[in-house]
């Protein structure tokens, strides 16, 4: 008992370093936000002399916050409505369909996890381009789906195959058509696991750079909330303290989902690793 007590003290030691590590650069993002040009010049570690919150106004109203805010809510909710709908529907079918072309389709669906985005962005650009989804909100949200789909499908997959056929059953036998039978009966059982996937892909959606950067960057209508704070760094000047204020800015709303929502995350996790 003694060894076990141990054990999880020594776990829990280790466990509160490691987020002190992932958490610092987060609060020099904030304490330098709240600094001047010239504190950040000369010492980024220091806690700030005097608060500037001029700068959350500054940058508030220079980026024309609401707009990009709007801007990274439409992505999002598109790119969450279309990796919900579309994994959930495929998971299902794959895992009710037992033969050997549905376990080919399912590895092919999950196979995306393994490849690195950097070496399929510039065929990704030109294919957005050819039809016509670059440089607009909406079309960024729809590439989304392609990029989310390989995890959901994996974690709805490993859930699905958790619930019964005879559930299937006897909705048929009540009339229920396919995707009635879908939306009606399957897709309430699947609260946990969506819950997961959407706090994971608002984290993901909400703070992406790289991709919006490619895809609509060339637009300032359509710009994000972290493509914001990129225009305040340039190749001859840059005002780091509106840029940290920009990214403080442009993480806070996914973090108060995350705060409200991550005891989700471990369950809806683990009942998707259930194997039926």
């Amino acid at each position: 008992m003694k060894s076990n007590k141990a054990g999880r003290i020594v776990l829990e030691v280790v466990m509160i370093l490691l987020s002190l590590v992932f958490l610092y650069p987060l609060f020099l993002a904030v304490i330098n936000s709240l600094k001047s040009f010239q504190e950040v010049m000369t010492d980024v570690i220091a806690l700030p002399k005097k608060l500037a919150v001029e700068n959350y106004s500054y940058v508030w109203k220079y980026i024309d916050y609401p707009r990009l805010f709007l801007n990274n809510t439409i992505v999002t909710v598109l790119g969450l409505a279309g990796i919900i709908l579309i994994s959930s529907i495929a998971a299902y079918k794959l895992a009710r369909t037992k033969s050997r072309i549905s376990s080919i389709v399912y590895f092919l669906c999950i196979m995306p996890m393994l490849i690195p985005f950097q070496s399929i962005m510039l065929t990704v650009l030109q294919l957005a381009k050819d039809i016509n989804l670059s440089d607009s909100t909406w079309g960024l949200g729809i590439l989304y789906w392609g990029f989310g789909a390989p995890l959901a499908i994996f974690i709805y997959h490993g859930f699905v195959k958790g619930i019964p056929k005879e559930i299937d059953e006897s909705a048929t036998i009540d009339g229920a058509s396919g995707f009635r039978l879908f939306f009606t009966v399957i897709f309430p059982l699947l609260k946990s696991v969506t819950t997961t996937i959407i706090i994971i892909d608002v984290m993901w959606i909400w703070n992406d750079f790289l991709l919006p950067l490619l895809m609509v960057n060339g637009s300032p209508s359509t710009k994000t909330l972290t493509l914001a704070a990129y225009t305040f760094v340039g190749q001859y000047t840059s005002d780091w303290q509106y840029a940290m204020t920009a990214m403080v800015m442009a993480v806070l709303p996914s973090i108060i989902v995350f705060m409200f929502l991550q005891k989700h995350i471990v369950k809806g996790v683990v009942a998707g690793a259930v194997k039926g």
